[in-house]
Formats: structure tokens, C-alpha cells, sequence
């Protein structure tokens, strides 16, 4: 099928299922199935819960999500507006290199024009060369002075439990 025969919404509740799927796509084409914990309810909660906190868009044929963005809201303080953050990027295997990706990624940049964000950034794994080659032919910068710092688990509970007077 062409990507004009791909059409990308906003998920809906009742896709929760559906974005659980893709999550564990994702998190086996990055040999990272082991760290996928979140639940349905979990995503029902985060998604479409009384404090959401943050979206899908999804790509689907027919009546198959072949693809999704996950991204929220964060602030720029150098800009004073806000801006959209891609959490993850997947397309199932069998549909890459149909322009897909560029399809999210253009969905989410009219997002952003729309409600009149400052930016839009995401991450990219070092090792995926593919997805750094085609992030650049869309005019994104690799920011090399940039590094991700991430707390979890014990490490996050010591250092908020460090932090608050008794």
C-alpha cells in the first residue's frame, strides 16, 4: 500500500490495547522488552485519565495501527512558549521505508505550528543509524553537547527522599 492510504489520528481510548502493542514493537526491535512494565491501565491512566499526560498519534490502514507517536508537552525556558516532545517513533517493520515515520513526524510538526510551540525535539539511539540519517534529511539537528540523564527505581526514591525535611 502507498502512504496516502495511511491515514494518522489522534488515539482514542478504546486504542489503549493497540498502543500497548506497538510499545512492545518498539521495545523489541530496541532488545528492550525486558524494561516494558507499563499495563493497560497504566497507559488508560497517562493517556486519557483525569491528568493526561501525554498523547498518541496513530498511524493505520484499514483497521491496522501499522505505527505510532507517543509525545507531550514540556517548556522551553531560553524560548518562554512550550514545546512538543517525540517520546517514541515506531512503524512496524513490514511498513518502513514507505514514508510512514516522515507522515507521524509531520502530523506532530502541525501539531506544534498549530498550538504555537516554540520546538519540537526528541532522542535517538546512537546505534540507529537509519533513523539518524533519515531525522537529518528532515532538517533536524543532532545536539552533540547534549546528553540524556535519567533517575529510576531506587536511585529516584533516594534522591526524593534526600531532598525533603522531615
Amino acid at each position: 500500500m502507498e502512504p496516502e492510504s495511511v491515514r494518522i489520528a489522534a488515539a482514542r481510548e478504546e486504542d489503549v490495547p493497540i498502543i500497548l502493542g506497538l510499545i512492545k514493537g518498539l521495545a523489541e526491535f530496541e532488545q528492550l522488552s525486558h524494561e516494558v512494565v507499563a499495563t493497560e491501565a497504566d497507559l488508560r491512566a497517562s493517556l486519557f485519565g483525569a491528568t493526561k499526560t501525554a498523547e498518541v498519534a496513530l498511524a493505520v490502514v484499514g483497521d491496522s495501527a501499522i505505527g505510532f507517536a507517543v509525545f507531550f508537552t514540556h517548556f522551553s525556558t531560553f524560548l518562554g512558549r512550550p514545546g512538543l516532545y517525540l517520546e517514541d517513533l515506531f512503524v512496524r517493520r513490514e511498513w518502513r521505508g514507505r514514508g510512514i515515520g516522515r507522515q507521524l513526524l509531520a502530523y506532530l510538526a502541525a501539531l506544534a505550528v498549530e498550538r504555537q510551540y516554540g520546538r519540537m525535539e526528541w532522542a535517538v539511539l546512537d546505534w540507529n543509524a537509519d533513523a539518524i540519517r533519515f531525522y537529518e534529511r528532515l532538517g533536524a539537528r543532532l545536539l552533540p553537547d547534549w546528553r540524556i540523564c535519567r533517575l529510576t527505581g531506587d536511585a529516584l526514591a533516594r534522591l526524593a527522599s534526600s531532598g525533603r525535611p522531615a
